[in-house]
């Protein structure tokens, strides 16, 4: 097995991340390596992998002068020497089976990809709401790696495991992809005929953005970056993901609404806010009322941001030449 984790800049979190992979075991012994493909870091990740590599011969730091996920990906590909390639991300930690049940779920299923769900958590109390809010169904819809509890298939997986030969058929990750790289080649993989399998046994957890610019940041990406795979891939389209650009279309119309309509013109906010309160009592009621004073926020923000960005992505992708 050949085990890829992208990496730049991620001196506080790395060291953890690569212990918890390694702490892993596969049936019988078997030999795996661990390649940590490096986005030209300059807060000394590099020198940590190095030193752990030192260590244990199964690590070792590719350099990544192209920096992005889907680049280090490719070169995690074709330098990897194990029959199963596993994708894992540098900002998580891992269960001593994750690799275990990935092959054995591989084997079982005859699945082209598996993977799991992506527990959230945080390092503070901000980034401790923004990982029970990114579980919440109000937050994630009817996304299965989000907050499935029972094995199912399903169109994508949190990081994932293939047999190595399956992704040099598909040619690896589109490096025209800064964003969503993985759903992109999770469509092309289902337009072959293979099938996503999602399993609760896979564990991982991953560590969320820690303030509340980052998360703007990363939710506008995410929505800006949703229109260019749709744009490649109509059929791809989920019902999930018009729901975030519905609701800022809706904002922007609010004082034409309210001009034609008085008070019952803004009733889509009022409705909005109940169900934002309502989700926000009902995750904290299992995370934790500490939290509820944020969630309203976080919550908005996430909605406002994946929306928005989709919405610029509409007046960008479409327009573009591109293959």
């Amino acid at each position: 097995m050949t085990v890829v984790i992208p990496m730049r800049n991620e001196a506080r979190g790395i060291a953890a991340c690569l212990e918890s992979v390694l702490a892993n075991r596969l049936p019988g012994d078997a030999a795996w390596e661990l390649l940590v493909l490096d986005g030209d870091s300059s807060d000394g990740s590099a020198a940590i992998v190095d030193a752990m590599a030192e260590r244990d011969p199964r690590v070792r730091r590719i350099a990544n002068p192209k920096r992005l996920q889907a680049p280090a990906f490719n070169l995690g590909l074709a330098a990897a020497r194990g029959r199963y390639l596993v994708r894992l991300d540098a900002h998580s930690v891992y269960d001593p089976d994750y690799l275990a049940e990935s092959v054995r779920l591989l084997e079982e299923t005859g699945a082209g990809n598996v993977g799991g769900v992506q527990r959230a958590t945080g390092t503070n109390w901000f980034a401790r709401a923004v990982a029970a809010a990114v579980s919440s169904r109000f937050a994630a819809g009817d996304a299965a790696y989000r907050n499935a509890t029972t094995a199912q298939w399903t169109d994508t997986v949190y990081l994932g495991a293939w047999r190595t030969e399956t992704l040099r058929a598909l040619g690896g990750m589109r490096e025209d992809w800064a964003v969503n790289e993985d759903y992109e080649m999770n469509v092309r993989l289902r337009a072959t005929g293979a099938r996503i399998y999602l399993s609760p046994t896979i564990r991982s957890t991953y560590f969320v953005r820690s303030s509340l610019p980052k998360l703007v940041r990363q939710y506008l990406r995410y929505g800006y970056w949703k229109v260019r795979t749709l744009v490649k891939h109509p059929g791809s389209l989920r019902w999930r993901q018009l729901v975030a650009p519905a609701f800022v279309i809706s904002l922007l119309l609010t004082p034409l609404t309210v001009g034609r309509f008085g008070p019952l013109g803004a009733a889509h906010l009022a409705l909005y806010l109940a169900a934002n309160l309502a989700a926000s009592a009902a995750t904290a009621a299992q995370a934790g009322w500490q939290y509820f004073p944020v969630l309203p926020l976080i919550f908005l923000t996430i909605h406002c941001s994946w929306g928005s960005g989709f919405l610029f992505g509409c007046l960008v992708w479409p327009f573009r030449r591109h293959d």
